[in-house]
């Protein structure tokens, strides 16, 4: 097969074989290049680190979909789950942060550690319990249900909703047609709704309430930001987070050196190897779509105003221009500094959260399981797209003696 015939680099079967390698050739060959994705849209997607840092944070690149003059669409999601944060700069942005941000600092965060702690052991525990009886899929048994249960506390969501919210959500990131996308996103919508309207009539202490109240009471935001806000809340920090504790998992199972430290040395080594996940094995293949709101030159290529641009994060995060063997997974790395929560106006909201809940998933793990392994003829099922990169499936196994007192550490 010639070049001119070679299918694009984003093709399902493509990039899901070789996603790295994929984002390698593109950085070595074109670092700045127009891609076909697998819906028959364009986008210039940006692979190099210096550029992808750079432009992470440049307001030249817009997150608003209306500076777009190619009429992107993306997922088509209604108005009333698309005015979000990642929709959005300047001052409807800060506003919108701000009605949230505190819920999200690191004091407050501290705060929720005893409950984080007490869910990831208790889950612990069903996987102990499992594992006597043969392998266990830790992503639904651990890596998705921790995140579940720490959003769904703040957020008031019902014990019943959790597990089906998430699943739409991982629907919509992972769907390969059309009609799958806008079946997820309608069950998203309706459960919003739901959700907010149940909350409306009967109030509590937590998140949704208080947004509710900020719209209703104070008027600080439309019906459409409510909704989208939540939706964007609720979302993302469960999909996310699910997805770098068992990448991490299996990353550190992969990694038998590595994980042979970080157990010698949790205290010192885990939030490290926090860190290196977080640049490894981060699910998102790129930032959020950007739209130049004029011409831009990235790399000596000039792209026009409006067109879409993909900044790859995965292969900035493993550029050896910025990074010594990049390939490599190494607790004690020296060059932390990733981009995998964000640069500048866009930096994740979630992040202390975010840090504080995969530190405590892998420490309690690591901590109750000393013989936890991957599980024999039976691999890691990887749900890969040009979006994202994570486990579907891990199957590990655990035995009665793997299995130590429910003791808590401080992580």
């Amino acid at each position: 097969m010639t070049p001119a015939q070679s299918p694009p680099p984003f093709d399902p079967e493509v990039f899901a074989a070789d996603p790295y390698g994929v984002l390698a050739r593109l950085r070595e060959d074109t670092p700045v290049v127009r891609v076909t994705l697998p819906e028959g849209t364009s986008a210039w997607v940006v692979t190099r680190e210096a550029d992808v840092r750079a432009w992470l944070g440049d307001p030249r690149l817009s997150l608003d979909k209306t500076h777009s003059t190619t009429g992107y669409r993306g997922f088509s999601l209604p108005p009333e789950l698309d005015t979000n944060l990642l929709n959005m700069d300047g001052a409807d942005h800060l506003r919108l942060r701000r009605l949230v941000s505190q819920a999200f600092t690191p004091r407050r965060v501290e705060e929720l550690r005893p409950r984080i702690e007490e869910a990831a052991g208790r889950l612990a525990d069903g996987v102990a319990a499992a594992g006597r009886s043969g392998p266990v899929d830790l992503v639904r048994a651990y890596a998705g249900p921790l995140p579940m249960t720490v959003i769904g506390d703040l957020f008031g969501l019902p014990a019943e909703g959790r597990r089906p919210f998430a699943e739409l959500i991982g629907s919509v990131i992972g769907a390969r047609t059309p009609d799958s996308t806008r079946a997820a996103v309608a069950a998203i919508a309706a459960f919003m709704r739901e959700l907010i309207d149940g909350r409306r009539a009967a109030p509590g202490d937590d998140l949704l309430s208080g947004l509710i109240a900020a719209r209703d009471e104070g008027d600080r935001l439309s019906e459409s930001e409510l909704v989208s806000l939540a939706f964007l809340i609720v979302g993302a920090g469960i999909e996310n987070v699910t997805h770098l504790i068992s990448g991490g998992v299996h990353t550190l199972l992969t990694h038998p050196g590595q994980l042979a430290a970080v157990r010698a040395d949790p205290e010192g080594l885990l939030p490290a190897a926090v860190e290196e996940l977080l640049r490894c094995v981060h699910p998102n293949v790129t930032a959020i779509r950007r739209f130049p709101v004029e011409d831009i030159e990235v790399g000596g290529t000039v792209i026009p105003r409006g067109e879409t641009v993909l900044l790859a994060l995965a292969a900035a995060h493993r550029d050896p221009a910025r990074y010594p063997e990049p390939d490599r997974f190494d607790v004690r790395r020296a060059d932390t500094a990733h981009l995998a929560l964000g640069q500048g106006l866009h930096y994740c909201l979630g992040a202390p959260l975010a840090r504080l809940q995969i530190r405590i998933a892998l420490g309690t793990l690591l901590e109750r399981f000393p013989a936890l392994r991957l599980a024999d003829g039976e691999p890691a099922l990887w749900r890969t797209t040009f979006r994202s990169h994570a486990p579907a499936r891990l199957p590990v196994l655990v035995t009665a003696g793997d299995a130590g007192p429910g003791g808590r550490v401080r992580r």
